[in-house]
């Protein structure tokens, strides 16, 4: 299908920003032969000009290019370097507002782009950040949710203020997009989008889907796909081989009926969760223009369409959010679908499918070059390149099996940045701890070698930020029915992954806290479980206790279910005091867990909103100011219980200076 696109499909966004890189993502739908300029505040002088013609453009499909540009001092143009008195080796300015474009003879492409500045800015604008002093954090976003995007209330909120008291960073900690819950608006959407991107198609290893083609609504009918998705008996345990069972759903997913499945799915979701620019040219129809579905799906379909439509009408403000700050991702599960590598069980049945894993590679792919080759793009050598480029240029069974190969041994999607305090990112998905008990129990979030490695990351620091995509300590009465469930060998009904529920990981994990050269400042990010709270915790009977702060805050466009919530966190309250006697029975009993009370007016200690974190650090590390924005816009504040001593040092607005006093 020919169809006249504007050139970008998606982004530009800013990802990994350091002294001496400098990270820029797009999808376009031609080859973008343009040069990208870095300029002063209030300057028409360029500091900095580079092609991207000289990096990474990866195309996919006929209209559809993957820009992978990383610029440094060393790849500017020889011509457009002002000061002479600026050696290139020097990186680029820090800590102060910088403006880019990205320019073609004819002018800037990106006043081409609806929206893409604040209102008071020539060009967009960012800051190269030190420190990690103010930071934006979240997770899962989901698109047809019955409520507000959080990331639209802060674009909404920074198009207000000044660039100096914007966020150093933006942390979003997993669940980008739902792979396994797709409504059947976006569904449409993904598949038009296809059709418009000449996205290319796909040969699979499979005796039912020989090509991706075959996905499209007139063969594999919307609300339709959970039937055709592999089945298995390898869980199967000796009652049930008796009783000779039917085959059950390798995915553990209760939301497949629009599972994607081809790698052009995922590469069309991300354009149209990310960009309004495709949404122009997919007109979504009335349920009663859609041929094949049932008046129950007819139904579904108008509520979805209405949510759907609620989701887009946002997005404009989320491109220009991410336009202007520097940002970073992590998978968790569903980006690549719900329950991935929770248990032995489950990875077995998976991986005795073809068709699954191949699922699950078009999911890393896609995470790949949507998210994490921003992250730490130095990560990524000669050899991975050449095998995931030769699957893009050509998408066949052998090409597929041999990324198949290379995402199952690859052990470095983490990465750390070179802020103050330092970041680090953890990958709590693909390198597990394995229940050696009961294929049926739940893996360990991370093996013994990641957590060493993490242990090295943090070892000597004074005070680090790490980002856990599960709270490394959560809601121990949610925990402790998740305990009883697994118990009963249903460890898959409420999602039993919690950093608790496997010995090893757990009590490694709470070892590196007790290390006599850890941090002395931990602040803990988390998402995942569509609430948010935070924790102050000090380790029990020993001086000098490293200070811990749990802090979660989920959903960008995620809540959980009520009344549920408002239950489980009165149990919570009542059985799991700081002082109460059921402690002795969990895991972390010698740590000592001081709940924040947020002041919304509400009794509860958990708020249940779509909300972004926003995170205020003083120098040494530790929480000025930990609170929410929520997505109708109300800014919440997690107050400790006790009145804490303050730093000397404290943070003070960057409005006037981007300096601390």
């Amino acid at each position: 299908m020919s169809t006249s696109l504007p050139l970008f499909l998606a982004g530009p966004i800013i990802r990994r920003s350091t002294q001496h890189e400098l990270c820029v993502w797009a999808v376009t739908s031609a080859p973008l032969d343009a040069e990208f300029a870095l300029y002063s505040p209030d300057s028409e002088h360029t500091i900095f000009r580079a092609s991207f013609s000289a990096h990474k453009q990866v195309q996919l499909g006929q209209q559809c290019f993957i820009v992978l540009a990383q610029f440094s001092r060393d790849n500017a143009t020889a011509a457009e370097t002002p000061d002479k008195n600026s050696p290139k080796s020097a990186g680029f300015p820090i800590d102060t507002p910088l403006q880019y474009d990205i320019l073609t003879d004819q002018g800037s492409l990106l006043t081409d782009i609806d929206g893409l500045r604040y209102s008071d800015e020539k060009r967009p604008t960012f800051v190269i950040s030190t420190r990690a002093e103010n930071i934006a954090h979240g997770s899962c976003r989901h698109p047809h949710h019955r409520c507000d995007d959080a990331l639209v209330a802060l674009d909404t909120k920074y198009n207000a203020i000044t660039v100096q008291d914007r966020a150093d960073l933006l942390i979003m900690g997993g669940d980008q997009i739902y792979a396994d819950d797709v409504c059947g608006p976006m569904m449409y959407a993904i598949r038009e989008a296809i059709d418009i991107l000449g996205l290319r198609d796909q040969a699979l290893d499979d005796d039912t889907i020989t090509h991706c083609s075959q996905l499209v609504p007139d063969i594999m009918p919307l609300y339709g796909r959970t039937e055709r998705l592999p089945y298995t008996t390898v869980n199967h345990g000796l009652i049930k081989r008796l009783l000779k069972s039917a085959p059950e759903p390798v995915f553990s997913s209760n939301t497949t009926e629009n599972h994607l499945i081809s790698f052009n799915e995922f590469i069309a979701m991300y354009i149209l969760v990310w960009s309004p620019s495709l949404w122009s040219h997919i007109p979504l129809p009335d349920a009663d223009a859609m041929q094949g579905l049932s008046d129950e799906h007819k139904l579904r379909w108008t509520r979805e369409k209405q949510e759907l439509s609620q989701f887009c009408s946002g997005l404009k403000n989320v491109r220009r959010l991410f336009a202007h700050i520097p940002t970073y991702m992590i998978f968790d599960d569903h980006d690549v679908t719900d329950d991935f590598n929770l248990t032995v069980g489950w990875e077995r049945a998976v991986y005795e499918s073809p068709l699954a894993q191949n699922i699950l590679t078009n999911a890393m792919l896609g995470y790949f070059f949507c998210q994490g080759w921003g992250n730490n793009p130095n990560a990524f050598d000669s050899g991975f390149w050449h095998t995931i480029t030769q699957f893009a240029a050509e998408p066949t069974p052998r090409s597929l099996n041999e990324v198949n190969q290379l995402i199952l041994h690859f052990e470095h999607w983490h990465y750390t940045l070179p802020t103050t305090p330092r970041v680090v990112v953890l990958d709590t998905r693909t390198r597990r701890w394995r229940s050696e008990s009961s294929s049926n129990k739940p893996s360990g979030l991370m093996d013994w070698e990641s957590l060493m490695d993490f242990q090295q990351d943090v070892i000597d620091a004074d005070a680090v930020v790490v980002v856990s995509p599960a709270p490394m300590f959560g809601v121990k009465f949610i925990e402790t029915l998740q305990r009883i469930v697994t118990f009963c060998g249903h460890p898959l009904a409420t999602d039993s992954e919690n950093w608790m529920a496997h010995p090893g990981s757990a009590n490694a994990l709470l070892n590196i806290f007790k290390h006599p050269k850890t941090p002395k400042n931990f602040v803990i990010l988390s998402g995942d479980v569509h609430y948010s709270f935070a924790y102050d915790i000090r380790i029990r009977f020993r001086k000098g206790s490293p200070r811990i702060w749990q802090i979660t805050c989920s959903g960008f466009r995620n809540q959980f279910p009520e009344p549920y919530l408002s239950v489980f966190e009165w149990f919570d309250r009542k059985l799991f005091w700081p002082e109460s006697p059921l402690n002795i029975f969990t895991r972390r009993k010698r740590m000592r867990i001081e709940r924040r009370r947020p002041d919304n007016g509400s009794p509860q200690l958990l708020v249940n909103a779509s909300a972004v974190g926003e995170v205020l650090l003083y120098p040494d590390g530790s929480p000025a100011t930990i609170g929410l924005l929520t997505g109708a816009g109300e800014q919440i504040v997690f107050n400790p219980c006790e009145e804490v001593e303050a730093p000397t040092e404290s943070y003070v607005s960057r409005s006037d200076s981007v300096t601390r006093d």
